[in-house]
């Protein structure tokens, strides 16, 4: 009769594995009284049932049988496979996005540059805007950029959010986080051309309306997202193009403001006539997206170490992007808190250097809305890759749909 017994490698903190004893063949002499003599052709051979048994252990161990730590922060590209969830694909789209052009990235899918502030100062004076510029982005900033380091690195592929979602909570949720915040970015998108020729029609008296603003709109969508069609490269190197413009005023604004700086103006407060939602609303419309970055997390060269550190560039900058004008602004000059609205840093440039300063940053709102317009895209389009690869376009019925919200 067969019997079963149970061998171990020999290799401490393995698992034994059940194998199976070859029986001896009797020698019809026993009958008679002989020994019993094992047959040549059924002996056991030891060494081949040995590598044998080491080949089960290798296939055990390559079907995810056998599991190695390694050290905590470091990254061996090992995917995050949840349960009854297939691995996600690393597809390898040219991975060539390098710090600096990640850093402009992120600062317009987050900012553009100071453009929009100015309502913060209307809503509840110096002091407090400035002071929430550089507290908001503790609360709320500083937190929503570490998420996004830690789970763009822990997931590095496109799809951001997208696969965090449907490696947390099913396919399912994943595509209606995926459509809902695809279709609330391209609505975003359309803006940027529009605001784009508003800053120009003051020079360009015929881009205010008619068939020529129209032409220009479609002209500048397509050449936009021509470049876009191109590649993330070119847009990234774009990116950091368009931010020195739209930085570099502020710049030479705030050393032109020095003489007339007076420090005192920075401390006027009204505790009792703020507009509390205006001021709040602002602060967070300018401190917020920074999970945007996350869907072409897969089109960074080295995410582990590149992501988080162009998030913490790219914070810095935001932060310092808004907080310097502001000092320049309410510091330099008179205040009167109700012409502190959308572009009133262009009547503080008039102000403090001329028109020719005033055109500078009109400028450089314009070619703002150009850097968030691209930025946008790309996080979009990228998004979108993310989802095919993930196939996260799936079909539900509204059975499906009542079952998932019911679950």
């Amino acid at each position: 009769m067969a019997q079963t017994g149970e061998k171990t490698n020999g290799s401490p903190g393995t698992e034994p594995h059940a194998a199976i004893n070859i029986p001896t063949a009797q020698n019809p002499a026993a009958d008679h009284g002989d020994a019993t003599v094992p047959r040549a052709a059924a002996i056991p051979d030891t060494k081949t049932q040995q590598t044998s048994q080491n080949r089960l252990d290798e296939k055990l161990r390559g079907a995810g049988g056998g599991q190695t730590s390694i050290p905590m922060g470091e990254y061996n590209g090992s995917e995050y496979i949840g349960i009854n969830e297939a691995p996600s694909p690393r597809a390898n789209h040219g991975r060539k996005v390098s710090v600096l052009p990640l850093v402009f990235l992120i600062f317009y899918e987050v900012s553009g540059g100071p453009f929009g502030v100015e309502d913060s100062v209307r809503a509840a004076g110096p002091l407090l805007a400035l002071a929430g510029f550089l507290i908001f982005p503790l609360i709320w900033s500083v937190p929503e950029a570490l998420i996004t380091a830690e789970m763009g690195t822990m997931f590095p592929e496109n799809g951001g959010y997208v696969v965090w979602v449907s490696s947390g909570l099913g396919p399912f949720w994943g595509f209606q986080q995926g459509w809902m915040k695809w279709l609330s970015g391209v609505i975003d998108n359309a803006l940027y051309p529009v605001l784009f020729l508003d800053y120009l029609k003051s020079g360009i008296p015929a881009l205010g309306g008619g068939l020529p603003r129209v032409i220009a709109v479609l002209a500048l969508t397509i050449v936009l997202t021509y470049m876009n069609y191109r590649g993330l490269t070119i847009v990234g190197w774009v990116a950091v193009l368009l931010g020195i413009f739209s930085i570099l005023p502020f710049i030479v604004m705030g050393f032109i403001s020095i003489p007339k700086m007076k420090p005192e103006r920075w401390l006027v407060a009204d505790i009792h006539n703020v507009n509390w939602s205006l001021y709040l609303n602002t602060l967070f419309w300018n401190l917020n997206y920074w999970d945007s970055i996350s869907t072409l997390a897969g089109e960074v060269e080295n995410p582990k170490k590149t992501l988080p550190k162009a998030l913490f560039y790219a914070l810095i900058l935001v932060v310092l992007g808004y907080f310097f004008p502001l000092l320049t602004g309410t510091g330099a000059i008179p205040l009167d808190r109700e012409l502190w609205t959308d572009g009133y840093f262009s009547d503080v440039a008039k102000l403090l250097g001329g028109v020719w300063l005033r055109w500078w940053i009109q400028g450089a709102a314009a070619m703002s809305n150009m850097g968030m317009f691209v930025a946008e895209m790309s996080s979009d389009s990228f998004q979108l890759l993310g989802m095919a690869e993930r196939e996260c376009f799936l079909s539900f019925s509204p059975g499906d749909l009542v079952m998932e919200l019911l679950s």
